[in-house]
């Protein structure tokens, strides 16, 4: 008896929940800003119902609700996007060494960073992010899974899985006798049929986008080597991202049909144009000096890196190059959690001539479609999840103003309302 009791209750609860997420909240925004027209709306309602915007009206019209949210003083934007995290990732500060990680941190003790991170990331607004890899053995997955059970708090996160890379990945000078240690977070493919099966693997485990690494070695992959991945990924309905730098690598991974090039700090103005050309989005990953700093960079490589990554971006933007926001950060600045580290990026968008609006655009609108997620969130619009975050002061005035957020909503759940 006392077991159906508990059952009834537990079933009577869950009715409750489902209830109360079923009510209409009236969220009364001062500013709307569509970052897809360029349009700011004053004096808006917006309608939140089992989780998505079922209206928006003006707010001199009627409307029913069951609860309000004041934010006629706050500037209101679709959730934020990054699209190149590394959650579960963080190595010493100045001190850049993959062998750190790889000796000393546990699978667990990894996703337990990641735990940190998204709810970091969540309450600073970025409501998506794309995990881009270097999280040990699938730890990212595990993280995936306790946000949608609802035992942690975290961002929708799109997963690249173990980064594909020519063999040794990313890291260079392993003594033999070693072993092949980078295979915790890289999986070797030299030929297409290991990238086919990498690719698989990866999917398998959980991702549902794909990063390929291109460059790093004297050896890289060729254009017919990017377009099999791509081939392989499309038919699981996924998107490829490449690392690259610049050069014959990147030629090759835009030709190759890769949707995105990550970082990208050498790409000259012929490929920028053939990127445009060819949609491929730029996922510039615009370290600024702090950033550098924090790797590492003396003064000279330092101011050297920096302007060559802002002339870059510059010159991006001003060809029309598609770009979405990404950050890349896996060394946080001394003193700044993961959130503060990624948002001095701002600084060098600010000093590359972006104007606030397009910046928006990025971390919005275009990062939604290179994510593939426009049908599901990306912008304030009715039928859209109500991904939605409210700041005291106006980012397009400043971009860095998004550092004034006080308003997380998530899917029609507020995450944060201070």
């Amino acid at each position: 008896m006392k077991q159906l009791y508990a059952l009834l209750l537990c079933g009577s609860l869950s009715l409750c929940v489902f209830d109360l997420h079923a009510q209409t909240i009236a969220v009364k925004a001062g500013h709307v800003i569509k970052p897809a027209t360029g349009e700011v709306l004053d004096q808006q309602i917006l309608l939140i119902k089992d989780g998505l915007i079922a209206g928006i009206q003006e707010a001199s019209e009627p409307f029913t609700a069951d609860t309000l949210i004041d934010l006629s003083d706050s500037w209101l934007s679709p959730g934020l996007m990054d699209c190149h995290v590394h959650l579960t990732s963080n190595m010493s500060y100045r001190h850049f060494d993959y062998l750190q990680r790889y000796a000393q941190e546990s699978n667990a003790f990894r996703a337990l960073r990641g735990v940190q991170n998204a709810k970091l990331l969540l309450h600073g607004g970025f409501t998506a992010v794309k995990e881009i890899g270097n999280d040990g053995d699938y730890a990212t997955a595990d993280l995936i899974k306790a946000i949608r059970m609802g035992w942690v708090e975290g961002p929708h996160i799109q997963y690249a899985g173990k980064i594909i890379a020519p063999f040794g990945g990313q890291t260079s000078n392993v003594a033999p006798l070693s072993g092949a240690h980078w295979q915790r977070e890289y999986l070797d493919a030299d030929t297409q049929d290991e990238i086919r099966k990498a690719i698989r693997k990866n999917i398998y485990y959980g991702a549902n986008t794909i990063k390929l690494v291109t460059g790093d070695q004297r050896y890289f992959y060729s254009e017919e080597d990017i377009a099999a991945a791509v081939q392989e990924a499309q038919m699981a309905g996924i998107k490829v991202a490449v690392h690259a730098g610049g050069g014959a690598p990147a030629k090759n991974a835009i030709l190759g049909g890769a949707a995105s090039i990550e970082h990208g700090f050498f790409l000259d103005k012929d490929l920028l144009q053939l990127m445009k050309e060819k949609g491929t989005v730029l996922v510039g990953t615009d370290f600024y000096t702090t950033n550098l700093h924090a790797y590492g960079a003396d003064s000279l490589q330092m101011n050297t890196l920096y302007n060559s990554i802002r002339d870059r971006l510059k010159m991006a933007y001003e060809l029309g190059v598609e770009m979405a926001f990404g950050t890349d950060v896996i060394i946080d600045i001394e003193g700044k959690n993961r959130l503060e580290s990624n948002l001095e990026i701002l600084k060098t968008w600010k000093e590359a001539g972006i104007p606030p609006m397009h910046i928006l655009k990025c971390m919005t609108t275009n990062a939604a479609a290179l994510l593939g997620v426009t049908e599901q969130y990306g912008a304030i619009k009715e039928n859209l999840m109500a991904d939605l975050v409210a700041y005291k002061d106006s980012p397009l005035e400043d971009i860095e103003n998004i550092k004034s957020v006080h308003f997380v909503m998530k899917g029609g759940t507020i995450v944060r309302n201070d």
